[in-house]
């Protein structure tokens, strides 16, 4: 007989019975194309009898159990369990459907689930194994190359590293508010960072810190899927807080299966810098304009019979390396030595203070239920090691996820997601002298790190460091040791909820959340330090408090046997607490006392408050036709706080539509599936709190008050961001082929802007409302099987897209019609109409109709231009990425490449870097001690000839490569990487059955493996972190960029 084909959370399994007499219990499974399923467990339930499918999927117990049945593991289909004929005879097919069948069923905004074929909106979802199988410290790190129109932006500053998502580029002229929401579990979470008290990478009085965000605070070994909403179409039920789209994070949830699952998993990598700046070790230090008495380049660590010291400099264009004999530094009498010593080089120097640097990641799960509920509970610890000696951190995680079936109508279940995190020392990042990049940077090849190790001279130890080359470069060991930055933070994200149904087709969700974040920050700086002589300590404490209350009503009704509606209602209260305060002892009375009453001046205090109330309204309505033809009608009102009375409510609707043109007109051939679908959408937005009305600081004179230098606007509206797409979905040759491309407009008018203002009228900026930026691109995503048999499958996973920004209009009188939206050392963000909002501009060469570089006849060296100029955008043309999977039997392998093409990155290490003589890019004309620069003179009558003029080393490469010339410093953005790689091994059943196990896998996997790309220091992949901000296209003091080598043991029981 044939038993009826039974739906499975979204997998079907048929089976098929012969009856004929009675005999033993045996038979073959399959799989959904005929082949046969190897190595799948079959037992016989209630007694001791396990055995185990051949390669062509057949099995046979040789017993008869009367009334059997049996339970069938397999590693890549559902467990079943099922009832055996009379005769014993059970052939049994597990039906799996494919990862791209558009009949999935996804996460989309409010946590609705949604049949895919009927989303008239582009998403996108990445699997837990995705994610996790090369594990990565910061969990969205398995996002890169793997989403179309997905950036990931960072600052590649130090072990947090924290990332921000963009989706579709950039939405907005502040740089902050560009970034995708993360809800968790139906928990919005924010990704902003909370500035460590310095909001610039360059020179500030302290250097930025990354302490971290939201993102590197969820356990990834917990997470279920990752849902990608593009564009506003697809979040626009979450409010103005979705305008740049969503990323819908389910996390792991128990099982029904009457039984208990353990799970441990444990992962341990290395990571090492994976690529080094050029640097050359042919010239030592010096300006390369000191010659002894018979005419011969020399250096003396101090004055000597050669002449005056030459070490005052940290260049490099002094005597090349060839083992002469001069006075040089001695460690062991702390300054210039008594015997001349051989000139070389310490080759390698720069790369022997960097660690190799290790992780570890361990977890645990315990999962279970039965009928009336389930659970599922993980414990995590992350410890991170960085290659920075003294940095790193821990990570401890603690996840409960349970539901329970009161009666049939009402289900309630919970989410409580705990994290703790800690360390000893974060690292200072920029071009500043807190950071050690900045101290590689100034570190000559003749220096031996070796001697910086003892800190302390002897017998000044707290007071007076080893710094024998310069007092501006503070020590690199006190930098690490000393000069620290702990950190402890504690977030709990979760939520309560109960699903009722109050009758038929007619269910009510009612839901609270909350998002609690505490951190505790230090910043310790001893005596001695260049910016801080008398030591100094800072204390943060940073609150955030977010809850939300929301409910949602669902109707769904069949009428006659064509028409479908889905109707949804809901509503939300959104509560906002912000706290940050901070304690400054500027100078220390007692060396090496960290305690605000060690101050040897008034303590200073800062404090900041910020609280935010959003009231809601929300509603969808779903149309479908016979399953083919869908529209979707949406629409939100909020009421926020944030903004005046008379313009704090705001509307915005959706509409899209899917059309299933493989059913409607009914198409065969190669063509399996063919989907046509359109999208409008418009998302308001809001503010900070405090923008619409005066306030006061506290000023820094005792029992007074200070008025804000930024002028409120008491008539700010609200951003409105509208949005067209249209795409079409195919999948062909039975789902050998498939295509996602996506064509979309998106329009932010409105920007909420602080912009500078004449400063006559008491204030240096005020709040705005204009200007208007435009997105528009092509997103295509595409799968192919290529080969696919019994025993070995390749899949191919590629995605494209291209963003065009344009800012289409400025608030009328912005001064110049132009708005600068960051600066970082000299190069500068400005948005002007008809430019990319992530234009950058500087300084270039003054050159000539032939773009030949134009030089002074009497110095030799370039003409200096007198007005900045476009460099170039920060914003490549196009991302790519490809992800290649084989499986073959047990084993699976797997790698993506990606990379982006265009776009520039200015680079202030190049420039410091060249400036000195220290890259291989310098020697070009060291033996001659000269250089001609390439380029024209101009002449009196207005023609142009060659330039001739001789100009010293240190000269012309200190101009040519100065600081200010953006141009010569800015490099082209293109890259290519090895994101990932990784091989695992699933290891039989009948080899680990008698071990109690159910699944045992052993992987090996890499991260970053290896770049290529023109970019002269670490890499391109990167953005200044001024404060709480990125800046993108901008290099300013980057760490070291590392690959990741690790191996990972799973274990269920």
């Amino acid at each position: 007989m044939q038993i009826a084909q039974a739906e499975t959370n979204s997998r079907a399994i048929s089976t098929e019975f012969s009856i004929d007499e009675q005999g033993p219990i045996k038979g073959r499974i399959t799989d959904a194309d005929g082949f046969g399923v190897a190595d799948a467990e079959v037992r016989i339930i209630g007694t001791d009898y396990v055995t185990y499918t051949n390669v062509d999927g057949f099995f046979d117990f040789g017993v008869h159990v009367p009334n059997a049945k049996i339970s069938i593991v397999s590693l890549e289909h559902n467990d079943l369990e099922i009832g055996v004929p009379a005769n014993g005879i059970t052939n049994v097919s597990l039906i799996k459907p494919e990862t791209n069948q558009l009949s999935e069923v996804v996460v989309t905004a409010l946590g609705i689930k949604r049949e895919e074929r009927k989303l008239g909106f582009s998403q996108q979802t990445i699997g837990s194994d995705e994610l996790a199988t090369a594990e990565a410290t910061n969990w969205s790190s398995g996002l890169k190359g793997k989403v179309a129109g997905l950036q990931i932006t960072s600052a590649s500053s130090g072990p947090i590293n924290s990332q921000g998502i963009k989706l579709r580029g950039n939405n907005s002229l502040d740089q902050s508010k560009n970034f995708a929401l993360i809800v968790i579990d139906g928990v919005p979470m924010s990704t902003e960072m909370t500035s460590s008290g310095n909001d610039s990478a360059y020179m500030g009085d302290d250097s930025p810190i990354d302490f971290g965000n939201a993102l590197s605070e969820i356990n990834q070994n917990d997470i279920e899927s990752v849902t990608v909403l593009k564009g506003p179409a697809a979040a626009a039920l979450y409010g103005s807080r979705a305008a740049n789209g969503a990323l819908i994070i389910t996390t792991k949830a128990g099982n029904k299966k009457n039984k208990l699952g353990i799970e441990l998993k444990s992962t341990y990598s290395v990571e090492v810098v994976n690529n080094w700046p050029d640097y050359q070790y042919e010239y030592g230090q010096g300006t390369g304009k000191q010659f002894d008495a018979n005419g011969n380049p020399y250096y003396s660590y101090g004055r000597s019979t050669d002449g005056p010291s030459t070490s005052g400099t940290s260049s490099a264009f002094g005597p090349k390396f060839n083992g002469q004999m001069f006075y040089q530094y001695d460690p062991s009498l702390g300054g210039v030595g008594l015997e001349r010593t051989p000139w070389v080089p310490y080759k390698d120097t720069h790369k022997g203070y960097w660690n190799t640097g290790f992780n570890s990641h361990n977890s645990v799960t315990l999962s279970g239920g039965g009928d009336q509920g389930s659970f599922r509970a993980s414990l995590g610890h992350l410890k991170n090691t960085w290659i920075m000696p003294n940095t790193g951190y821990e990570n401890y995680t603690a996840s409960l996820n349970g539901n329970y079936k009161l009666s049939d109508r009402i289900t309630v279940s919970s989410v409580v997601n705990y994290t703790r995190k800690t360390s000893d020392n974060l690292p200072s990042t920029g071009y500043n002298n807190g950071s050690i990049a900045y101290f590689m940077i100034m570190h000559s090849p003749n220096v031996d790190l070796n001697w910086y190790k003892p800190r302390w001279k002897q017998g000044f130890e707290g007071v007076d460091m080893i710094r024998p080359f310069s007092s501006y470069i503070d020590n690199p060991y006190v930098i690490a040791y000393e000069a620290v930055n702990p950190m402890r933070s504690t977030q709990i994200v979760g939520n309560m909820k109960a699903d009722i149904k109050l009758a038929k087709n007619f269910n009510l969700m009612v839901r609270g959340a909350v998002n609690s974040f505490n951190q505790f920050r230090e910043q310790k700086r001893p005596f001695d330090l260049n910016r801080s002589p008398q030591g100094s300590y800072r204390r943060q404490d940073i609150t955030k408090m977010e809850s939300n209350i929301d409910f949602l009503f669902n109707y769904s009704t069949k009428i006659g046997d064509d028409f479908t509606i889905d109707a949804n209602f809901g509503g939300n209260r959104l509560n906002y607490e912000y706290t940050n305060v901070s304690a400054i002892a500027d100078q220390l009375s007692t060396p090496g006392i960290y305690k605000l009453t060690n101050s040897l001046n008034p303590v200073r205090t800062v404090t900041s408050d910020a609280y935010k109330k959003v009231n809601s309204l929300y509603g969808m309505v779903s149309l479908g036709w016979k399953n083919q033809i869908f529209v979707d009608i949406t629409g939100r009102n909020d009421w926020s706080s944030t903004l005046p009375e008379h313009n704090n409510s705001f509307f915005y609707p959706s509409v899209t539509t899917s059309f299933i043109l493989s059913d409607i007109f009914n198409i065969k051939g190669p063509f399996d599936y063919i989907k046509y679908r359109a999208a409008f959408a418009q998302v308001g937005n809001d503010t900070e709190p405090y923008r619409t009305s005066k306030y006061y600081d506290t000023s820094e004179f005792s029992s007074s008050n200070e008025v804000a230098n930024t002028l409120y606007n008491i008539d700010l509206k609200p951003e409105i961001v509208t949005s067209w797409e249209t795409g079409i979905e195919l999948q062909m040759f039975k789902k050998r082929f498939g295509l996602d491309f996506t064509v979309y407009q998106q329009n932010t008018d409105n920007q909420i802007l602080r912009v500078p203002t004449d400063p006559t009228s008491g204030y240096s900026y005020r709040f705005i409302n204009g200007g208007e930026i435009r997105n528009r691109g092509i997103e295509i995503a595409a799968n192919v099987t290529p080969i696919k048999s019994k025993d070995f499958r390749w899949d191919v996973n590629m995605n494209w897209s291209t963003n065009e920004n344009t800012v289409m209009s400025l608030s009328e009188g912005v001064e110049g019609n132009q708005q600068t939206i960051a600066t970082a050392g000299t190069v500068s963000m400005i948005a002007i109409p008809g430019q990319s909002s992530t234009a950058l501009y500087g300084y270039k060469f003054v050159r000539n109709e032939h773009g030949q570089i134009i030089y002074d006849p009497n110095t030799g060296l370039p003409v200096r231009p007198t007005e900045i100029e476009y460099v170039g955008d920060a914003t490549p043309d196009w991302r790519a990425g490809i992800t290649n999977s084989f499986k073959y039997k047990n084993l699976r392998f797997s790698f993506t490449f990606d990379g982006q093409f265009g776009g520039i990155v200015y680079s202030q290490s190049y420039h410091k870097l060249m400036e000195q003589g220290k890259l291989k890019d310098s020697l070009p004309g060291r033996e001659d001690g000269f250089i001609v620069g390439d380029g024209v003179i101009l002449n009196s009558d207005g023609s142009y000839s060659l330039n001739t003029k001789q100009v010293d080393l240190a000269t012309y490469y200190g101009d040519y490569y100065r600081r200010a010339n953006v141009e010569s410093n800015s490099f082209d953005a293109s890259y290519i990487k090895l994101r990932e790689v990784s091989f695992t091994y699933d290891f039989p059943k009948k080899l680990i059955d008698k071990t109690g196990l159910s699944n045992l896998s052993l992987t090996a996997f890499g991260r970053d493996l290896f770049i290529i790309s023109d970019f002269p220091i670490y890499d391109p992949e990167t953005a200044a972190l001024n404060g709480n901000t990125y800046v993108p296209g901008v290099e300013m003091g980057q760490m070291p960029s590392t690959a990741t080598y690790g191996i990972t043991l799973k274990a269920s029981f």
